[in-house]
């Protein structure tokens, strides 16, 4: 099954990137096509009682990503994109949609497989997180299902907003059944001055959603995708509904920026007395050399490209960049015992160039009432 998927895939992007042509008055499909590559290493050190309890954790490398996509358009107004990722050994569905751009009163609708309309940090792409990982809270937030997406950037690109109607999948994009998900966000940018070297960043999310066969369940690493889940729900049986809220803020103030959310989820189910779970997290960046800053991506209303102001081969060292982030996250709520988990991870990230970078991470998690564990992460990474 793995093999004949990855010939299927193949076979599609090599179909796509023989079919590309650039017309100028494009009315032909105008395509491109391009890939990331994350190879991380792993160091880690934990106390007795967290090996006793969730086994020994491991140390090793992996490839936590390794995607290909092709997007593009078909004529000006209609859109598409294809992704897939063969990490760990297997094929997964990432986006595969199509779109449709400059529609009345709702700018453009998307569908497909896609990312669901919630999180600041989850709205940004893997390829422009300031740490390895994203935080412990975005945990009870959705990523990708099948849906149906409505959204636009209004107000002269200060206010972003997006809801969509979305169904669970599995790897391939296959839903089942017949839950369904609601789920919406907006954002506003109170300040914003000399192409974003200022601003102030403020959203709100919320999803309302039904398990499918009523069986909800969370669990969450440390900020590590090798390490053992830490804290878990187990299976939560006869849950009518959930929902998800979500607060979240950042501000950038020239090599300076901080960022934060809030999510809490509350789950309509009296056996378990109606559990609240909920976490945060804040974190700091700094940047070490001058002229370099995170950037904005107004028209997503998430954050972007790290562009060097001098790159490696060209006259300058790249940017470098500082990080440090607290995170939590409580999975205890009504009779549900799942645990609380806190992380300290500091960062130290080398921007090569605008495509290229190396990151090391430190992350120092707490799983209370149990014990600690250290770990020691790096990443080399590449995109195109």
């Amino acid at each position: 099954m793995k093999v004949s998927w990855k010939i299927s895939v193949l076979v599609i992007f090599l179909t796509l990137i023989g079919t590309i042509v650039f017309a100028e008055d494009k009315t032909e499909p105008v395509v491109k096509f391009g890939g990331r590559i994350q190879n991380d290493w792993t160091f880690v050190d934990e106390s007795m009682r967290v090996r006793e309890t969730f086994g020994e954790q491991p140390s090793g490398s992996e490839f936590r990503r390794l995607r290909i996509f092709a997007k593009g358009m078909v004529v000006p107004n209609i859109e598409f994109k294809l992704q897939v990722d063969f990490a760990g050994g297997e094929v997964k569905l990432k986006d595969a949609y199509i779109g449709l751009k400059h529609v009345p009163y709702v700018g453009k609708v998307r569908i497909g497989h896609l990312k669901e309309p919630f999180s600041l940090e989850e709205s940004t792409s893997s390829k422009y997180i300031t740490f390895l990982e994203r935080a412990l809270p975005v945990g009870l937030a959705p990523s990708r299902n099948a849906g149906i997406l409505v959204g636009q950037t209004v107000a002269h690109g200060r206010v972003t907003w997006a809801a969509g109607v979305f169904r669970d999948t599995n790897s391939f994009g296959e839903a089942r059944g017949t839950a369904y998900h609601l789920t919406g966000r907006v954002t506003a940018l109170p300040l914003y001055l000399d192409d974003g070297r200022e601003l102030v960043h403020i959203g709100i999310g919320y999803s309302f959603r039904n398990p499918e066969n009523d069986v909800l369940r969370f669990r969450q690493r440390p900020e590590v995708h090798l390490a053992s889940r830490l804290i878990d729900t187990g299976t939560l049986e006869g849950v009518k509904d959930y929902q998800l809220f979500g607060l979240e803020g950042a501000f950038v103030f020239g090599r300076l920026s901080v960022q934060g959310e809030y999510i809490v989820t509350t789950i309509n189910a009296s056996t378990y007395n109606d559990p609240v779970f909920k976490g945060y997290y804040v974190y700091a960046s700094f940047f070490l050399t001058p002229g370099d800053r995170r950037r904005y991506a107004v028209k997503s209303g998430s954050f972007g490209r790290v562009r060097p102001n001098r790159s490696v081969g060209k006259g300058g060292m790249g940017a470098i960049e500082m990080a440090i982030r607290y995170s939590t996250l409580n999975l205890d709520g009504g009779r549900v015992q799942g645990g609380k988990l806190r992380n300290v991870t500091f960062a130290l990230n080398w921007y090569l160039n605008a495509h290229t970078r190396v990151m090391v991470n430190y992350v120092h998690a707490d799983r209370l009432m149990i014990g600690t564990a250290d770990y020691l992460l790096t990443r080399f990474q590449v995109d195109f």
